[in-house]
C-alpha cells in the first residue's frame, strides 16, 4: 500500500467512525496507551505526551472511559527509584490532568525500562496514588458489561519477566529467572483455560507481532502466541514499539500495539516479518503526533478506535465475541 492510498484509507476509516461507532450504556469502555513514560529531565515530558495527554483526556470525558489500560514503559529511561521518587509527579500526576483522567483507575504493568529501575516502587505507589492500579507484576481484571450477562476478563502479564531486558538491543536474550517466567507461564495457561468470559485480552508491554523497530518477539512468538491460539483469546495489547499497529491472524487473535505515549517511530523495518494478509494497519510513516486506542465492548462486538491528537480517528475495526 503506497503513501497515497493509506491517506486515503485513514480518510475513509474517520468518515466510516463518524458515522458508525456506537455509544451505548451497556458497554465497557477503556483506554489502551502505552510508553507515556516521558523523560528523566527536565522538563520531564515530551511534547508527543503532552499532545496525546491532552487527546486522551478529552476523549475519556466524551465517551465516558471506564479506565485506562497502561502498557508499560511508565518511566523513561530507568524507571523510579522509590515509591516516592520525583518522577511520579512530574511525569504522571502533573500530565495526565484532565478530569476524566483523575476519575477513573488506571491500570498498570511494567516495560523494560521500568525493569531498569525498581518496579517494586511502582507497585507501592498503588497505596499512594488514588488512580495508579498496579497490585503485582501480573494480574487478572474481571468485568461485566452493565445490563448484561457478557463478561471480559484481561490478563496483564510481565514480558520483560517472561522473556528478559532489551539492554539497549531490540530483542531480549532470555529471562533473567527462568523459574519465575515458567512460573508465570504457568499461571497464564491457567488463567486463559479456565476463562469462560465472552471477551478475553491479553496486554502486556513487549509485541507479539510488530513492523516496527523491535519487531515481532520471538519469545512471545514462541511461548505465549500458542496459548492466545489455543484459548481463542479475543485480542492481544501491547506497546514498546512507538506506533499503533493492527495485525490480525486471518478471522483469529488481533494484535494491537499502541506504544506511542511519548515518542514516535517512523520504523517499518521488520514489515516483511508478518504476514503482508495480517498488517491491516499502522501509522509509522504517516504521524509524528503520539496517539492511543478507545476500545468499547458491547454484548455483541468490541471496537477498536485508534486516535492521534487533534481529534483526528485513522482507524477502527470490530472484533467478534469468542466462540467456544
Amino acid at each position: 500500500m503506497d503513501l497515497f492510498e493509506r491517506v486515503l484509507h485513514l480518510a475513509i476509516g474517520y468518515l466510516q467512525l463518524v458515522v458508525s461507532y456506537p455509544q451505548e450504556d451497556s458497554a465497557v469502555r477503556f483506554i489502551a496507551f502505552g510508553d507515556g513514560g516521558g523523560l528523566p529531565d527536565p522538563p520531564y515530558v515530551t511534547v508527543i505526551q503532552k499532545a496525546t495527554a491532552h487527546e486522551m483526556g478529552r476523549v475519556a470525558q466524551n465517551s465516558g472511559a471506564d479506565f485506562v489500560l497502561n502498557v508499560g514503559d511508565n518511566f523513561y529511561f530507568h524507571g523510579v527509584n522509590d515509591a516516592n521518587d520525583f518522577r511520579f509527579k512530574e511525569t504522571f500526576e502533573n500530565v495526565f490532568t484532565a478530569p476524566s483522567l483523575m476519575s477513573i483507575p488506571w491500570y498498570i504493568l511494567a516495560g523494560n525500562h521500568d525493569h531498569l529501575g525498581n518496579v517494586s516502587a511502582q507497585i507501592a505507589y498503588s497505596g499512594i496514588s488514588k488512580r495508579w492500579n498496579f497490585p503485582n507484576l501480573y494480574y487478572e481484571l474481571n468485568f461485566k458489561i452493565p445490563n448484561t450477562n457478557v463478561s471480559v476478563t484481561i490478563v496483564m502479564i510481565d514480558t520483560v519477566l517472561i522473556c528478559g531486558n532489551t539492554y539497549q538491543v531490540n530483542q531480549p536474550k532470555g529471562p533473567e529467572n527462568p523459574q519465575l517466567a515458567q512460573e508465570q507461564l504457568q499461571w497464564i495457561q491457567e488463567k486463559l483455560a479456565n476463562s469462560r468470559s465472552d471477551y478475553l485480552i491479553v496486554a502486556g508491554h513487549y509485541p507479539v507481532w510488530s513492523i516496527g523497530q523491535h519487531g515481532p518477539t520471538p519469545c512471545l512468538v514462541d511461548q505465549l502466541r500458542p496459548l492466545l491460539k489455543k484459548y481463542n483469546v479475543t485480542a492481544y495489547i501491547s506497546g514498546h514499539d512507538h506506533s499503533l499497529q493492527f495485525i490480525r491472524e486471518g478471522e483469529g487473535i488481533a494484535y494491537i500495539v499502541s506504544g506511542s505515549g511519548s515518542f514516535v517511530d517512523r520504523s517499518t523495518v521488520h514489515k516483511k516479518k508478518v504476514p503482508r494478509e495480517w498488517l491491516h494497519f499502522y501509522n509509522s510513516e504517516i504521524s509524528a503526533l503520539g496517539g492511543f486506542i478507545l476500545i468499547q465492548i458491547t454484548a455483541e462486538q468490541m471496537f477498536a478506535s485508534y486516535r492521534q491528537p487533534h481529534g483526528m480517528v485513522v482507524f477502527q475495526t470490530v472484533l467478534p465475541k469468542r466462540k467456544f
